[in-house]
């Protein structure tokens, strides 16, 4: 049995492609061939880091002024008909040794990437943390030979997958134990078990989205993997774990596998392919097989889930979170340091540190490292940063990291994780039918064997985001409640009604719902339920020092009240009060709001349907964009107010970031992100009447969106609360912070604060 050694650290796990450069017009000495690879994992065949082999090395290329066409004249030279996209600050991992090209401008039509204008060869002021990588339709150029594709079948590992042999099991996500398998052409083989051990399970639990391993009884998968009459198999095992009668004819594709347990991937791990006629190999073993431990959203049996809360509630609130992703297992990185959630900042971030968030958080390993706030910006601190973690400790405040200034970092820094995550099958339970786009139109949910409609009464952005969730489409954009002009499918009936989210579930299957009563006014077509998804959303909070500094007490004549009544901004008490005599004791304060998303923030109605005010002279986008409350501390409302959105605009904007939207002269409204919209303490409604409040202690909380009418990626973060004493003249308003912001411990003693003993606010 002949077997070819293939130790397998990315700088062999490649894709290597020679190409002779024509002599007809390079730019560059005439020389031995160009080699152009792709490399780094996790990653598929048609894409990767690009290295080059110039002057007898392998080196990379920097990401400064890259651009697509530089990718489409690299995936041609790879044998690929184009590019489709291109990747930044070392996607793929970074590379080693020099950084031969930078600044790199292609035109698109060379031959190869040495004819387009750059520095010169090895002349860069990158480091590898900005290596390029390159993302290649999947279509091999005609006539391109594939003798010129070198290592690409003895060292490519790709998917990897656990087949469940247990009678069952098989009908049972996510799979958590089985026969570890990987793809090979058109089918799976297996890998021999001859010296597999812990930590090359643990790697493989990782990729499938688990956070640790479990020992596995070997002996039973043996027998299973035996020749053996199928009657003499079920006796030996028992009536609990019952194998699947047929016999699984084994065709081996690995063995020697080694992994230090670190790995984002199998192939980083070290291993050996069989040659020729693998169906008769590994002769003393037999297939490697895993059993990992799922994390707490994922786990199944009742036992289970029970084991797994209590060793939540004795290890207390979690230090780590994860904030406005789209999906499951992925978002913006907070840690919690004190009694102050805040983030991290991306010097040196790489998939060592991110796996570590994963598994601490109940995922598999990282499938990505964002830096640059890809998923938005945080608030608050920034309390780590150069985290260097090597990939084995429990949590990520194990890590090595140093304490920060605020000179050395800023919130566009923010990283972020993209997690492994168990494989659910809910994206087959939900489609989407008569869109002009795959991210929009008509719901369609799997009920048991038949597909129907959702009943749209009650449908809300909640809703349509937990759908686009389940999709794998992003964010919900808006939330369509008659599709009539979506009517492309033949799926006439309604099979889901009632359903109400909260807007975190991974199914609509997980919100409430009527089951199978259905209880709907409209079950034509014309009502059925549908969204419009988008793989980015805007992320509204305030800035809550704003508040604080500006609030104060005003005696306003009533006289000067009468636009502000017809808008309902007084409390209902002020219908009963001698107009035009007498005032209203107003609370103002200034709004200063903040998009820190990655998209836009729009009302959500057109110009067409905006609102004229007389009164005021102005259009209403959002009859309620904010509202303003007064609580005790025990959340009793005792005085209210509202703020709608005459003009959401954007007032000023972070540097290099141009304002988009002005309500002047009918113009467009939003806030553009990096922008904020600011709502003046000296405009009408800009208050709450609090003529009717006694002293006392109270809790001031403004909640922007409250409606959920916009669709955003983090609605946590929508509210402010800040404590206040208001003694019948004067009033104190101190600890202003988003609602979010702070452990769990702090928000129990802020809401049970005793009061201010004396004027000195601390």
């Amino acid at each position: 049995m002949g077997s070819c050694r293939a130790w397998a650290p990315p700088e062999l796990l490649v894709l290597s492609v020679w190409l002779w450069v024509s002599s007809a017009g390079p730019t560059h000495p005439p020389g031995p061939a160009l080699r152009v690879r792709l490399a780094g994992y996790p990653r598929k065949h048609n894409e990767g880091r690009v290295e080059l082999f110039y002057n007898d090395e392998w080196g990379t290329i920097c990401d400064d002024d890259f651009t697509l066409a530089n990718a489409h004249v690299l995936c041609r030279h790879l044998g690929f008909v184009a590019a489709t996209g291109w990747a930044h600050s070392a996607k793929y991992g970074k590379g080693v040794g020099r950084i031969w090209l930078d600044n790199v401008n292609c035109a698109g039509g060379e031959k190869s990437i040495g004819d387009c204008k750059h520095r010169g060869w090895g002349n860069s002021d990158c480091s590898h943390e900005e290596d390029a990588g390159v993302i290649c339709k999947d279509e091999r150029i005609p006539g391109f030979k594939d003798s010129n594709v070198i290592e690409t079948e003895q060292s490519h590992v790709e998917e990897v997958r656990l087949r469940a042999v247990v009678a069952g099991a098989r009908r049972q996500l996510p799979v958590t134990e089985g026969i570890v398998e990987v793809r090979y052409k058109d089918s799976w083989a297996q890998i021999c078990d001859e010296g597999w051990g812990s930590h090359n399970s643990r790697v493989v639990c990782g990729m499938l989205g688990f956070p640790a391993e479990r020992k596995v009884n070997r002996n039973f998968y043996k027998l299973a993997s035996k020749s053996q009459p199928k009657q003499k198999r079920r006796e030996d095992v028992g009536p609990k774990k019952r194998l699947f009668a047929e016999r699984q004819q084994l065709s081996y594709r690995l063995h020697s596998v080694s992994c230090a347990g670190t790995e984002g991937h199998l192939s980083l791990c070290a291993f050996e392919f069989y040659r020729g006629n693998a169906s008769a190999a590994c002769g003393a073993g037999s297939p490697a097989v895993v059993s990992c431990v799922p994390g707490p959203q994922f786990a199944t049996g009742s036992a289970h889930k029970k084991k797994q809360r209590q060793q939540q509630q004795q290890q207390g609130q979690p230090r780590i979170r994860l904030k406005g992703g789209a999906k499951v297992g992925e978002g913006r990185v907070e840690v919690l340091k004190g009694s102050e959630w805040g983030t991290i900042c991306d010097d040196r971030w790489n998939l060592l540190s991110a796996s570590v968030v994963c598994r601490e958080l109940g995922f598999g390993s990282a499938k990505e490292a964002l830096t640059g706030a890809r998923m938005g910006q945080g608030t608050g601190p920034i309390h780590m940063n150069e985290v260097q973690c090597l990939g084995t400790e429990k949590s990520l405040w194990s890590c090595p990291f140093k304490n920060i200034t605020q000179e050395d970092c800023k919130h566009t820094e923010d990283v972020a994780v993209r997690c492994n995550v168990p494989y659910m099958g809910y994206e087959t339970l939900i489609r989407l039918s008569g869109g002009r786009t795959p991210f929009e139109g008509r719901v369609e949910v799997k009920r048991g064997s038949k597909w129907g409609m959702v009943c749209s009464e009650g449908w809300t952005t909640k809703e349509a985001m937990v759908a686009c969730r389940q999709l794998g489409l992003g964010y919900s954009l808006h939330a369509v409640t008659e599709t009539w002009y979506w009517d492309a499918s033949n799926v006439t009936e309604m099979v889901l009604s009632g359903v109400k989210c909260a807007g975190h579930e991974m199914s609509l299957s997980h919100c409430q719902h009527h089951g199978s009563s259905l209880n709907c006014r409209n079950t034509g077509t014309r009502f059925a339920a549908g969204v419009i998804c988008s793989e980015t959303a805007s992320d509204l909070l305030l800035h809550a020092p704003l508040v604080q500094e500006t609030a104060y007490i005003e005696d306003r004549p009533l006289h000067m009240l009468y636009c502000a009544a017809e808008e309902s901004c007084l409390s209902s008490s002020a219908r009963l009060a001698n107009w035009p005599y007498g005032h209203r004791r107003l609370l103002r304060f200034s709004s200063q709001i903040h998009n820190n998303g990655r998209a836009d923030f729009r009302p959500k109605a057109g110009r067409h349907s905006w609102v004229w005010h007389e009164c005021h002279r102005h259009y209403h986008s959002m009859d309620i964009f904010t509202h303003y409350d007064i609580l005790t501390p025990n959340g009793t409302k005792v005085a209210e107010g509202h703020k709608a959105s005459f003009c959401l605009e954007d007032t000023e904007c972070e540097e290099d970031v141009a304002k988009r939207y002005e309500c002047a002269n009918f113009g467009e409204q939003g806030i553009t992100v990096g922008c904020w919209d600011l709502y003046r303490h000296d405009i009408d409604c800009q208050w709450i009447d609090i003529t009717d409040v006694k002293p006392g202690n109270y809790i001031l909380q403004v909640v922007i969106n409250p409606n959920f009418e916009v669709a955003e990626s983090d609605f946590t973060n929508n509210a402010m609360k800040c404590n206040c004493k208001y003694d019948g003249h004067r009033i104190w308003v101190h600890s202003c912070h988003i609602g979010d912001a702070l452990s769990e411990e702090a928000n129990k003693r802020f809401e049970q604060y005793p009061g201010q003993l004396n004027n000195q606010i601390s």
